[in-house]
């Protein structure tokens, strides 16, 4: 089963998936969630199966809402695997010790209780369920037995508890911080999400639980005041640029999860202090927009304050916390680093690969998991209430169409019947059937918004991926290589700070590559990616055979700073384009140092999607081109609507036609819908 992430300097990597028998298959996803029932997508049955009330003892620090009068608080148990007769049981993390009935790590923890009291809560407010309202009361109750109340750590959070109610803040494998309350944390930030929302949900039915809600609430902001807003306005130099030092655990995916909390609490009538920490820690998300249209990370927030190269997808809801902070604190600056964000990068990422685990620089890492396909959703749905833009609901749509069957694998993530989700999909299409916590609440999230918006359920529907032309990435060492070029594989891919995509080339000077292309039909965009060093003077130039495309300066960065690694691996898009009819790509090392060359990535001018279903058709064609582009798309069945956005998301035009071959046009920057 996939075992929780482990952090490696705030990088996911996850263990091999693990697929599961035939029956067990079946028992998720035997037959297509497009043949499913008509009605209501949110399912809650998995998610209550893995509810657990649980009496801990009595533990120093800890306590909770009227724990006298109700001992028992709610848990939820860690992870599901399903056995040979497709029966699911439920597990915890780490080593299971059976004469102690414990984990080495726990039964339940704090990350998925929060985000589950998040579930809870969204579906009582959508649908008045009182079952809901009294699972969430429960799961609040116990997140914040897991808070400790006094002492130093006051305000964080112990991650673990056993299956007795002890809690186990050092656990096996250890994470960080160790003990787990001592410190910010990802599970104080999602604290603070269910606190928040949890508080906007209750005051007006039960005033003295969201009394204590937002006590709770002020003494985890007090908490992220001292560890972590102590550094408001103080930066940290990453190669070269400033990045804010006032970050929780230097993670923008991290605080991006506290945000959505405050942001709730401040327009359900929370004080100063709470709307003084949304602004401050919503101004350290925004300040890591980064690119464009043609540069890396094409206009994305990035996650990590610590890597200008990663990007991954799992907690990216920085667009969704700075529309959301933005609309609280009536900001318009704080939501245009997420409309970009979501106008720009996010077709990038539909249609060169969808929402990989990471893109570091490359796609490297191409598990793809329901955590960051519901982060995509919500930070499109979140941007598009803030602007009233159509268009970045119907790319949510497309993006939910992955628990459909628009996926790597070409099967169901997700059974309304059960309420069961996949625990995630390997790059080669491999399955985990397990169905976790985390995956079953991230599903039910998207299931909850697709639910609140039936207008885009049958776009989401939409479950075959039918083209998709975006990204093609050159490895250095798949090229013909002379005059000494040398593959070099590192004892580790990760540097620290980012991921080498297997093996990089040496270059000393004189030495060259050359990789043979099929001709395109269009010009691409040529971003090598390099290994970036001051004061290592390096340069490579680089032609087609139709035609110079720019030099790599390999010295062109800055001083590492707090860098966990010393340079910066990083995409670097070459002046000119590559013609169309080129079949040749070189690089030579000029002078200098030998120059590092991990892979070269190809970007169409106008990449694209489509996605079919129930005998319609969309395409969503993406520009990284200067000058508004035409391109060829073959419609569905029936009349086609097309509608052309800029690279802020503004529709621009639209108009129907009764062809099915058409000619569309495309703005710079922008992105076109074909539906059919």
């Amino acid at each position: 089963m996939k075992r929780r992430s482990l952090l490696l300097g705030g990088l996911a990597v996850t263990t091999p998936l693990l697929t599961a028998t035939p029956a067990a298959a079946a028992a998720l996803a035997g037959a297509p969630s497009a043949a499913a029932p008509e009605g209501p997508l949110t399912n809650l049955a998995h998610l209550d199966f893995l509810r657990q009330h649980v009496t801990p003892p009595d533990q120093t620090g800890h306590t909770t809402y009227r724990l006298a009068d109700t001992p028992q608080v709610g848990v939820l148990w860690t992870y599901a695997e399903p056995g040979p007769d497709g029966e699911f049981r439920r597990v915890g993390g780490g080593a299971y010790h059976p004469d102690t009935d414990t984990w080495g790590q726990g039964a339940y923890n704090a990350d998925d209780i929060s985000r589950a009291a998040v579930v809870y809560l969204r579906h009582w407010r959508l649908t008045g369920a009182t079952t809901s309202r009294d699972a969430a009361y429960q799961l609040l109750r116990g997140l914040t037995y897991l808070q400790t109340a006094d002492g130093p750590y006051a305000g964080n959070v112990v991650l673990w508890m056993q299956p007795d109610g002890t809690l186990n803040p050092s656990a096996e494998p250890k994470e960080l911080p160790d003990p787990s309350d001592s410190g910010p944390s990802y599970w104080l930030a999602r604290t603070i999400w269910a606190l928040g929302e949890g508080y906007a949900a209750f005051r007006g039915t039960d005033p003295g639980f969201a009394g204590f809600l937002r006590d709770r609430l002020d003494l985890a902001v007090a908490a992220v005041q001292r560890q972590v807003l102590v550094r408001y306005q103080q930066w940290q130099v990453i190669d070269g640029e400033r990045t804010p030092a006032w970050l929780i655990v230097d993670g923008a995916d991290a605080t991006a999860e506290a945000v959505l909390g405050l942001a709730a609490y401040v327009e359900a009538g929370g004080g100063a202090t709470a709307r003084r920490a949304l602004r401050q820690l919503a101004e350290g998300i925004a300040a890591l927009a980064d690119g464009g249209v043609r540069e890396w990370p094409f206009g994305a927030v990035r996650p990590w304050a610590l890597s200008r190269s990663v990007w991954h997808g799992w907690g990216g809801q920085m667009p969704a916390a700075l529309a959301r902070a933005g609309h609280a604190l009536g900001d318009r600056a704080l939501l245009d680093p997420a409309v970009t964000d979501a106008a720009v990068f996010t077709p990038w990422l539909l249609t060169s690969g969808g929402p990989d685990n990471g893109r570091l620089p490359t796609r490297t890492d191409r598990t793809q998991i329901a955590y960051g396909v519901d982060s995509r959703v919500q930070s499109l749905l979140a941007v598009a209430d803030a602007t009233g833009r159509s268009g970045f609901g119907q790319l949510a749509a497309l993006t939910a169409a992955w628990w459909f069957g628009a996926n790597p694998a070409g099967t169901p993530g997700y059974d309304p019947r059960t309420g069961r989700a996949i625990d995630g999909i390997n790059g080669d299409g491999q399955v985990n059937r397990n169905s976790g916590a985390e995956s079953t609440i991230h599903t039910l999230l998207s299931m909850l918004a697709l639910d609140a918006r039936p207008e885009l359920v049958a776009l989401a529907r939409q479950s075959r991926i039918v083209e998709r032309v975006g990204t093609l990435t050159l490895e250095a060492e798949d090229a013909t290589r002379r005059g000494g070029a040398t593959v070099v594989t590192p004892p580790s891919a990760w540097t620290g700070e980012s991921l080498i995509s297997g093996s990089y080339v040496e270059l000393p000077a004189g030495a060259g590559l050359r990789w043979q292309l099929q001709p395109a039909d269009q010009p691409r965009l040529v971003l090598p990616v390099v290994d970036l060093r001051p004061d290592v003077p390096a340069r490579t130039v680089w032609r087609s055979d139709a035609g110079p495309l720019g030099e790599v300066d390999h010295a062109r960065v800055g001083a590492q700073g707090t860098s966990p690694a010393p340079g910066a691996l990083l995409p670097v898009t070459l002046p000119r384009e590559l013609a169309a009819d080129a079949t040749e790509l070189t690089a030579e090392a000029t002078a200098g140092n030998p120059a590092t060359v991990d892979a070269v990535m190809l970007e169409p001018l106008v990449s694209r999607l489509t996605l079919a279903g129930d005998g319609h058709s969309t395409t969503l064609l993406r520009s990284a081109a200067r000058i508004a582009r035409t391109a060829a798309v073959t419609a569905g069945t029936g009349p086609a609507t097309v509608e052309v956005y800029d690279a802020a998301g503004a529709l621009r035009s639209w108009h129907t036609s009764a062809a099915t071959d058409l000619r569309v046009t495309v703005l710079p920057g922008g992105f076109t819908l074909v539906r059919g």
